[in-house]
């Protein structure tokens, strides 16, 4: 299990990859083409051009990860289509994973709560 905080986030590439890359050319792509930290413990992920196979590009804290996935029957959501969200939350990340196909089209999860929504001022209690 990759985590199960809604801390972990996942950034998805707007444009289909090819799958022979692996970590340094994945890592790349999202230094220069998504603009973010590959050792930041983000998620990222990536989806072939057929639709058949997925990776995740991961820093562990002690090295880079690379998950990887192929369907036997089916596809994967194409996030890159109308409009696709370029983040997801990690539940969001797992309906991929499994197959759905509303993910990357209309976002699922709630938004995560933001530390001023967790206190409330003491006037909220009288």
């Amino acid at each position: 299990m990759i985590g199960s905080t809604r801390r972990v986030r996942v950034f998805v590439n707007r444009a289909a990859t090819d799958m022979r890359k692996a970590f340094d050319t994945l890592a790349a792509i999202v230094r220069e083409q998504m603009k973010g930290d590959v050792l930041s413990g983000d998620l990222f992920l990536f989806v072939g051009k057929d639709r058949k196979r997925a990776k995740c590009l991961f820093f562990d804290g002690t090295g880079l990860c690379l998950f990887a996935k192929r369907l036997d029957k089916g596809r994967f959501a194409a996030p890159w289509e109308d409009g696709g969200r370029a983040e997801m939350t990690a539940t969001e990340l797992a309906l991929f994973l499994e197959g759905s196909a509303l993910v990357g089209r209309q976002p699922l999860s709630p938004p995560a709560l933001q530390r001023e929504e967790l206190f409330l001022p003491p006037s909220a209690f009288s």
